[in-house]
């Protein structure tokens, strides 16, 4: 038994919240991974690579100080604002399909942002370490105040929901840079003529099925952190 928060026969009933943040993001990543698997099979009219794509964007945009660089993986596609790196994973790179083409488009969006002081993209990025330093310690705190029957346990019950809300407004400040990023990869495809109009709406339902992951962190983060807070809840009352 933990604290007297398990009920019936040992089962803590918050975790319910735990199981639909699994089942959200299961879901969002199997549409994700149907989409791109789908449209990945689907070559752009014009035979336009991942990499020429991303490096027409960025000239057209005026970016050329960021290079695109494979990287391995599938789908582990991605902008690294650091060193000013495109990285495109072996799906993405050399491949001519229209989820190629729409992927490498949005890690351009990124990139764009970056160049341009785009401010939720500066702020997620000042918020990485902290982030991972909140999702670290959070339950470690979390666990030992529920444990603790001292004063002293209230204040860690607190420091640990202080630390897991840094994790999770990380992943609310994540959702517009993506949606944008996003949105100025369909206008640049659209506008720089690389797509043709019924190829852009393709790539819509990719971009659309990965924006869905992103939404399905957040809300099982969200679920995370109410559980949390039912739990730390009833042990201030017993106090």
């Amino acid at each position: 038994m933990f604290g007297g928060y398990y009920y019936g026969f040992g089962l803590d009933p918050t975790y319910i919240l735990v199981l639909i943040g699994v089942m959200i993001c299961l879901l969002a990543s199997s549409k994700m991974n149907a989409t791109f698997n789908r449209y990945s099979r689907v070559r752009s009219r014009n035979g336009i690579t991942g990499r020429d794509a991303a490096e027409r964007i960025l000239h057209n945009a005026g970016i050329y100080d960021v290079s695109v660089e494979h990287v391995r993986g599938n789908l582990t596609d991605h902008y690294d604002p650091r060193n000013k790196v495109l990285r495109l994973s072996d799906a993405t790179y050399q491949s001519t399909s229209i989820a190629a083409v729409g992927v490498a488009a949005h890690e351009c969006g990124h990139a764009i942002q970056h160049a341009y002081g785009y401010a939720p993209l500066s702020i997620r990025s000042a918020l990485v370490p902290v982030a991972n330093f909140g999702s670290t310690l959070a339950w470690p705190l979390i666990l030992i105040g529920l444990f603790m029957n001292s004063e002293m346990s209230i204040v860690l019950l607190n420091a640990g929901i202080l630390m897991f809300s840094l994790a999770v407004l990380f992943q609310i400040v994540t959702l517009p840079v993506e949606f944008n990023a996003s949105g100025r990869a369909l206008k640049l495809l659209g506008d720089n003529g690389m797509l043709y109009e019924e190829e852009v709406r393709d790539v819509r339902k990719v971009l659309s099925a990965a924006a869905l992951t992103y939404v399905a962190s957040a809300a099982s983060a969200i679920l995370q952190l109410l559980r949390i807070l039912i739990l730390t809840g009833n042990r201030r009352n017993r106090n």
